[in-house]
């Protein structure tokens, strides 16, 4: 399968993705904010329409369109921070409401629809360039503010008062998970992308003692999950984004009924 050219920049595309989808994943879980990939990668699908009917890349829509809601959801947590998972169901309410409007003016609805399942066999060469720029802009940021993540991650107070820029570290994350969430909407699909990102952590969490092998092993896992779901998809002519997420969630609820 590897002769084919669109195989190999899915290959490309697969395997940066999963390196990068698990490291925000991580942040996110800890964070207890599993719901944000699900509020941004549909409003993604508004900055998708956007594109589509103004006649840009889709993804460069879909980038703009993630980090304003990404700060939109932080916004709203500090404004209501007793009930701070409000902010999530707003931005996607939102996101849904803006896609369905803007859908209707949307030139090509063959490329819309592509983005709801993901289409990674169908990346362009702009594209597959586009994503391994910004995956080297997301996997350096998150390595240079490793330790900062990992406090704030589990104690924004405490990170505080231990003289972490707190703000300024959310703000930054804020913008990663952004552009993890649309890069990741053309090649795994809009409506999937959260459990790229929740599904090869909760794997690594059956056997990870610490934060870091806790990156690493849901790095392996999700590389693992994008290899055998891409394998999957050319062979039975599968929906390569459904086939990697159903070999993920396969192999964890193996994990959950054989591993104490």
């Amino acid at each position: 399968m590897l002769e084919f050219a669109f195989m190999q920049k899915a290959f490309i595309v697969g395997m940066l993705l999963a390196v990068i989808m698990p490291c925000i994943g991580v942040i996110i879980v800890l964070k207890r904010l599993s719901m944000v990939g699900d509020a941004l990668s549909h409003t993604s699908l508004a900055g998708v329409a956007g594109g589509l009917m103004i006649g840009i890349n889709p993804i460069v829509g879909a980038i703009i369109a993630t980090v304003l809601a990404g700060f939109g959801i932080e916004f709203i947590r500090k404004k209501i921070p007793k009930y701070s998972e409000i902010s999530i169901a707003i931005t996607m309410s939102a996101g849904v409401g803006l896609a369905g409007v803007l859908s209707s003016f949307a030139d090509s609805s063959m490329g819309f629809g592509s983005f709801l399942f993901g289409s990674i066999v169908a990346i362009t060469d702009f594209e597959m360039y586009l994503v391994i720029g910004l995956s080297v802009l997301v996997l350096c940021a998150f390595i240079l503010l490793y330790k900062e993540l990992m406090h704030v991650s589990f104690d924004e107070q405490g990170a505080w008062l231990a003289g972490v820029p707190v703000k300024s570290v959310n703000f930054i994350f804020t913008i990663l998970t952004a552009l993890t969430v649309s890069i990741a909407s053309r090649a795994v699909g809009i409506l999937i992308i959260s459990s790229m990102m929740v599904i090869p952590v909760a794997c690594a969490m059956r056997f990870s003692s610490s934060y870091k092998q806790t990156i690493i092993l849901a790095i392996l896992f999700a590389l693992f999950f994008v290899l055998v779901g891409l394998s999957a998809s050319f062979y039975l002519g599968l929906k390569p984004g459904g086939a990697i997420v159903l070999t993920g969630v396969i192999v964890l609820s193996l994990l959950l009924v054989f591993k104490k």
